[in-house]
């Protein structure tokens, strides 16, 4: 028969033409049936399959389950005997009980050991910080020790500015007394803090409170020296020569006269630099009111008077550097030393007069022998 397969543009329709005229249209329709019967045969038997293998798994499971949940419920009874003829005990427990119990003992041991690698893990990171705590634990040691020598320091401090205020006259009982004139002890007998502040801390912040209270008394202790301060500069008591140089070559009172070799009551101190021309200063603020010369006598002087009814007398100078009438302060420079006069050499008469009485200058010169040394 001419019957073949095209394999170009319009091959199967003309198979399928060529077929329908070869083939009976009845033989094509039962063939379909049969093929359509066949497939649906073995659709339903897989279907089947798997609805059984479903059903057969879902009651294993359910009896397994239902073995397991026996299991667990099935009580088990321990039965401990003691060698001695004593009750036997009984101790009933379940499969699930002992389930649990092994799973909390899992369970802490896990605990027990993670806790384990976490405390080795933070030893190690402690032997590796150590010696950096070792060189924290020194400086605080060194910082205790300081503190220590601040604490005493500061008591020194308290007995010497409690005794300079009670020397001074300044009030002490007053509402810094307890911090001024008290018992440092009371301060720095601090007990350790509950809260792990450490006591060195306690400590300085109380010092730093007492040094607080102790601005107010060093005030008027300022106060004081300043007045104090202003009433030297109103009375002679400072070196009459310049830098505090020179020394005493006849004190007052009863002396050999140098010209008669008789006693006799010498009213000043001579001041003597071996040498002509070193300046002589003003002991006192004050208003010069005599320049004189002296031939027989003390050659070229200067009187300068003062508050609180004090006079100075300066003599056998070489020259003045002020005149009358002039005020002067403390320190300045009035004339130079000289050889003026009835004089064995150059030297200075200074004389100290309160109203018409003659004292001893070095009275009043000692009140401030340091500040006369610093140049006033």
């Amino acid at each position: 028969m001419g019957i073949g397969l095209g394999s170009c543009g319009g091959g199967l329709f003309q198979t399928r033409f060529v077929l329908e005229k070869a083939l009976p249209a009845g033989f094509i329709k039962e063939s379909i049936v049969a093929s359509v019967h066949k497939y649906k045969r073995v659709e339903n038997n897989l279907v089947l399959r798997v609805k059984n293998a479903v059903k057969t798994a879902g009651e294993r499971a359910l009896k397994f389950l239902k073995t397991f949940g026996q299991m667990l419920t099935q009580h088990y009874t321990v039965v401990l005997v003691p060698h001695s003829e004593r009750k036997v005990y009984n101790l009933h427990i379940t499969f699930f009980s002992v389930i649990c119990f092994v799973l909390i003992f899992i369970g802490m041991a896990g605990v027990f050991f993670f806790y384990g690698l976490s405390t080795s893990g933070n030893m190690r990171g402690l032997t590796d910080s150590d010696p950096r705590l070792s060189d924290a634990q020194a400086s605080l040691d060194q910082l205790r020790d300081e503190i220590a020598l601040l604490l005493r320091q500061s008591r020194g401090f308290q007995a010497t500015l409690s005794n300079t205020l009670s020397t001074l006259g300044a009030d002490a009982s007053g509402d810094n007394a307890g911090s001024v004139t008290g018992d440092l002890s009371s301060f720095f007998n601090i007990e350790n803090v509950s809260n792990g502040t450490l006591q060195e801390v306690t400590e300085v912040q109380q010092l730093a409170a007492y040094l607080a209270s102790a601005i107010e008394p060093l005030q008027e202790l300022r106060t004081i020296l300043d007045s104090q301060n202003i009433l030297l500069t109103e009375i002679p008591s400072i070196w009459p020569i310049k830098g505090g140089i020179g020394h005493i070559s006849q004190f007052f009172g009863q002396n050999i006269h140098p010209f008669t070799g008789l006693y006799y009551i010498h009213k000043g101190i001579d001041l003597s630099t071996y040498r002509q021309g070193d300046p002589i200063v003003a002991t006192a603020d004050g208003q010069v009111v005599t320049i004189d010369s002296e031939q027989g006598g003390f050659g070229n002087y200067i009187i300068i008077r003062h508050k609180h009814g004090f006079y100075t007398r300066y003599a056998h100078m070489l020259s003045f550097r002020v005149t009358t009438g002039q005020r002067v302060q403390q320190g300045e420079v009035i004339g130079y030393i000289g050889n003026t006069g009835l004089s064995t050499g150059p030297h200075l008469h200074y004389e100290v007069h309160i109203g018409s009485d003659v004292v001893d200058p070095f009275k009043f010169i000692t009140i401030r022998s340091s500040n006369s040394r610093n140049g006033r």
